[in-house]
């Protein structure tokens, strides 16, 4: 198909695409994750139990990494900018629930909806926005996921400040508001370039092609390598700051040194996605989780020159594999099938959200130690390793 002139891989209109991509992607991640924030007003405000609110928060984490996986499975057919712009109207849909609804079954409804819609935004910014782009595709996806990472480090001082301003009502409707505004944005910008073919595939064709691929060792070992390529972090995120302050530094000290991790990582999304382009996707993908191996293993020690040493590698492993799963799994299978991809391998992401955080802490909680949950931080990541170089091994 012949496509616009101004419409060409790598051009100023990709770059632009990739921009309103990032700015979707600010919003994706962080409010998920900002659930310790949100937990205790949410309670008080509606006199909800914490553990049947920690409910509501696995639904939200469920629907957003498994549910907006199967929506990005059997999407593939539908215009991206359709779905983002669904994925908006959701957002804005539910923004003022929390004036109409105070009863548990309402919120359970209300953050699977907003779960969803957040994780299928995710899904299509990251398999589409890298169409648009040949020779400086690991750098857009880099610029991408720096706002993932933006996200991350913002939204959850933005969720405090809100509440403690405006009270959760009103702090969940201004906020579910910019959410909305920007995937708004996202969508009257982003689709698939034109010169790509979209996916005409049925529903059964799409589970025809994931049943083969399901038979191949190849999809074997790389399901279980993503999976664990970010489960190290997801163990991590649930004894970190303890750990760190049990090496001796202040509360306030391991909360900012476990918020540092994330903070060296938008360097190394930007730094990874370059990288890629020079040295190759597995390559770096699978520096990127050497280096995250290295810092966990640093964790056994309480020097605190070798802790900061770890932290800067750990930024570095959560930078490189969130930016360069992506680009690696496009050169693997077929390009064309780009949001049943990322959403095939974002239910293994699901599936290790959902369990490892438990991990965790319960490893934690029966030795009385940390050495039992850095060792199990270090067996995934080199099970990781290992899974997902023997699967892209030329």
């Amino acid at each position: 198909m012949r496509s616009d002139s101004a419409e060409r891989p790598d051009s100023r209109h990709s770059w632009l695409v990739a921009l309103a991509g990032a700015i979707g992607m600010v919003f994706t991640f962080g409010t998920p994750f900002s659930y310790g924030v949100l937990r205790a007003p949410l309670s008080e405000a509606f006199g909800i139990s914490p553990i049947a609110l920690s409910s509501v928060f696995s639904v939200m984490l469920f629907t957003f990494f498994i549910g907006s996986g199967l929506v990005g499975m059997f999407a593939a057919r539908v215009p991206v900018r359709v779905v983002l712009l669904v994925c908006a109207a959701v957002a804005g849909a539910i923004a003022p629930a929390l004036y109409v609804t105070g009863s548990y079954l309402g919120l359970l409804v209300v953050f699977a909806l907003l779960g969803i819609a957040l994780g299928t935004v995710f899904v299509l910014i990251a398999s589409v926005v890298p169409r648009w782009f040949d020779e400086r595709r690991g750098a857009a996806t880099g610029l991408i996921f720096v706002g993932n990472g933006l996200g991350l480090f913002v939204l959850p001082p933005v969720w405090q400040f809100a509440i403690a301003e405006y009270g959760i009502d009103r702090a969940f409707l201004l906020i579910m508001a910019a959410t909305a505004a920007a995937f708004l944005l996202t969508g009257l910008v982003c689709r698939r370039p034109r010169w790509t073919d979209g996916s005409t595939a049925t529903v059964t064709e799409v589970l025809e092609w994931v049943g083969r691929l399901i038979g191949t060792r190849t999809f074997k070992l790389l399901f279980v390598g993503i999976a664990f390529a970010f489960s190290w972090y997801q163990l991590l995120a649930a004894f970190a700051v303890d750990l760190f302050a049990a090496r001796g530094l202040t509360a306030a000290g391991a909360s900012a040194a476990f918020g540092l991790i994330g903070g060296v990582s938008i360097v190394s999304r930007i730094g990874s996605g370059y990288l890629a382009d020079r040295i190759g996707s597995r390559r770096s993908f699978l520096a990127s989780l050497a280096c995250a191996t290295v810092g966990i293993g640093l964790l056994f020690t309480s020097r605190p020159s070798l802790l900061a040493v770890a932290i800067v590698l750990l930024g570095i492993g959560l930078g490189g594999t969130a930016t360069l799963y992506i680009p690696l799994l496009m050169e693997i299978y077929d390009p064309n099938r780009d949001t049943a991809i990322v959403g095939t391998f974002n239910v293994a992401t699901g599936i290790s959200a959902l369990a490892m955080p438990p991990l965790g802490t319960a490893s934690v909680a029966y030795t009385d130690g940390y050495a039992l949950a850095v060792s199990l931080t270090l067996i995934v990541t080199v099970v990781s390793l290992w899974t997902v170089s023997v699967a892209t091994r030329p």
